[in-house]
């Protein structure tokens, strides 16, 4: 699968990298990869397309019979390795194991074809290349496969990640940029592209940290860094231009504090209760940055869905939107009735709120431990989530009328999870605003680097019966695995704090923004912290082998022409699956 097309804001890009303190991997002339034409022999076309035919494409049955019965590492004979075919023999090998690195080494056959997204790795060049001539083929068996199967473009892909499948033809000026820009850069496991401070205007901290963690989650990132967004709304007064350029700001290679006051502009402007520069809550400026993100969208989204003019398809709802499902259920007839919300966060309530809390363990009836508002041991994010989604009695003074028995009886309410969001935004209730009481809760509250949220989706609600937790202890289900990659952490008082922000660069790599200041943490430093919200990632899984969106992307995090194309396709996979 290749997605094309052409971005000046990429080619740009290209110039500020070369600046940028980035490992060189390779000199590539106008035309692109200078490996290609030792495979352009004899036969090479009918060669290529026979392996998309029966390898990576597969149209038919018989083809995926095939390609499940041959397509095996023949080195270890693992099938789930990111297996790629060697375009010069006959030989499958892992990509993660390497085994395909010592095929391509030892034999010095330096093409070899991804048979899950169809690129083309060059292992001199390190890094999938782009090919006109390839693509062209590419392109072609795979309409041929999908014709086969009776699918067209418009079925397989939602519309706010569908582009024109055309091949993608530079301009004068992008050929121009890459003859005088040979050089392709190559992301190391210690580079520090994308890290970059932002200057406080004044009480802004609880921007900042917000836009840290929005310009580190990694499908965003893709998407902006792709050149995606079609403004229909004047240029000036649009939050999702604005955004576009900041991106663009992160990853230019600068090292100096970006100064961020055309963001806080447009914030003040479509979102006035924001507006001055008294202290101001991040939690609310996440929800009111994602709303005006979401109706400048209006450009990519297509619209509506045809089938579904309710249903918006945006940029942001696709990563940040689930479905929350709420079952009320008549104490008399046992009747329930079903709704389900969109929701872009899950707020949830601490122990020591004037909310009742108690943690529910395997066993434990639901009733409180240690009196109403307290609880013995440490509180875990997961504690504080099974709270959120067992059952509540509602009680004699709200009666709902039933849709069953048509009368007014007592009833229970449970809150589930029925469609995850590609990214799962937690937000911990620490400010208490009451008549009587304005406080800051500041319990600590333990999270995990790796979240499970099978327990709380709506397809488990037969693992809670009579209101208890019934712990799964060996889940086989990997579609609900998340990665935490931010946390934004409060310090100080109700009247007079400080926001903070720890995001994830690479694998293990965390870094504490500080408004200007950009330090290296540790992976303790974050699981100390406070906590006032967390942002985990979708882990992705392709059989049995679990990969985690933040590095899939993150592999190649520069915005290089020739990785662009299978970016994109991922990025559809993804939202294709979740959504």
């Amino acid at each position: 699968n290749y997605s094309s097309s052409s971005s000046s804001s990429l080619l740009l890009l290209f110039v500020l990298l070369r600046d940028a303190h980035l490992d060189v991997a390779c000199v590539m002339g106008p035309a692109g990869c200078a490996h290609v034409n030792g495979f352009k022999v004899d036969n090479w076309k009918q060669n290529l397309r026979l392996i998309y035919q029966c390898f990576v494409w597969s149209g038919t049955a018989e083809s995926r019979k095939r390609k499940a019965k041959s397509c095996i590492c023949h080195m270890c004979g693992a099938h789930l390795s990111r297996l790629h075919s060697c375009l010069y023999c006959v030989f499958f090998g892992c990509f993660t194991k390497k085994h395909i690195h010592e095929h391509a080494k030892t034999k010095r056959h330096n093409l070899a074809v991804d048979l899950l997204y169809g690129g083309i790795y060059c292992f001199v060049c390190q890094d999938y290349i782009y090919d006109k001539d390839m693509e062209l083929i590419a392109k072609e068996e795979q309409r041929k496969a999908w014709k086969l199967q009776g699918k067209t473009i418009n079925a397989l892909f939602p519309s706010g990640v569908r582009e024109r499948y055309s091949t993608w033809e530079p301009t004068k000026r992008e050929l121009e940029l890459l003859r005088h820009n040979p050089k392709r850069r190559k992301m190391t496991t210690n580079c520090t592209i994308g890290l970059r401070g932002l200057i406080n205007l004044g009480n802004t901290c609880f921007m900042n940290c917000i836009v840290q963690a929005l310009t580190h989650t990694p499908l965003l990132r893709d998407f902006f860094l792709s050149d995606r967004h079609k403004c229909e709304m004047q240029a000036n007064s649009c939050l999702v231009c604005e955004m576009s350029q900041l991106f663009q700001e992160f990853y230019s290679g600068h090292r100096s504090p970006h100064i961020p006051f055309r963001l806080l502009h447009l914030v003040w402007t479509h979102a006035r209760h924001l507006a001055g520069y008294e202290q101001q809550d991040a939690h609310e400026f996440l929800i009111a940055a994602l709303d005006v993100l979401h109706r400048h969208c209006k450009g990519d989204d297509n619209g509506k869905k045809a089938n579904n003019p309710n249903h918006c398809n945006c940029i942001i709802d696709q990563i940040f939107t689930g479905g929350l499902q709420s079952d009320v259920t008549c104490q008399v007839c046992h009747g329930v009735s079903t709704t389900i919300d969109p929701f872009w966060d899950i707020s949830l309530d601490l122990p020591g709120s004037s909310t009742p809390f108690w943690p529910l363990s395997p066993g434990f009836d639901g009733s409180a431990v240690n009196g109403e508002n307290h609880t013995t041991g440490a509180t875990t994010l997961t504690d504080c989530l099974r709270r959120f989604t067992r059952p509540e009695h509602l009680g004699s003074g709200a009666k709902i009328k039933c849709s069953s028995c048509h009368s007014y009886q007592e009833s229970t309410k449970q809150l589930t999870m029925k469609r995850l969001p590609i990214v799962a935004c937690f937000h911990l209730k620490r400010f208490e605003h009451s008549a009587k009481l304005r406080r800051k809760i500041t319990t600590y509250v333990s999270f995990p680097l790796e979240l499970d949220m099978t327990p709380f989706m709506a397809s488990s609600k037969e693992s809670r019966m009579n209101g208890q937790y019934q712990q799964q202890v060996d889940s086989l289900n990997n579609d609900n695995k998340y990665s935490l990659f931010a946390v934004v952490n409060h310090q100080g008082t109700l009247e007079s704090g400080h926001y903070t922000t720890f995001i994830r660069q690479h694998k293990d790599q965390w870094f504490k923004c500080d408004d200007a200041i950009i330090t290296k943490a540790s992976i303790k430093d974050v699981l100390d912290s406070e906590g006032y919200n967390y942002l985990y990632i979708y882990t992705y899984t392709v059989g049995m082998e679990s990969i985690q969106t933040f590095f899939l992307i993150t592999a190649h995090t520069a915005p290089i022409l020739t990785e662009k194309h299978r970016i994109v396709d991922i990025f559809a996979d993804l939202l294709t699956k979740k959504i």
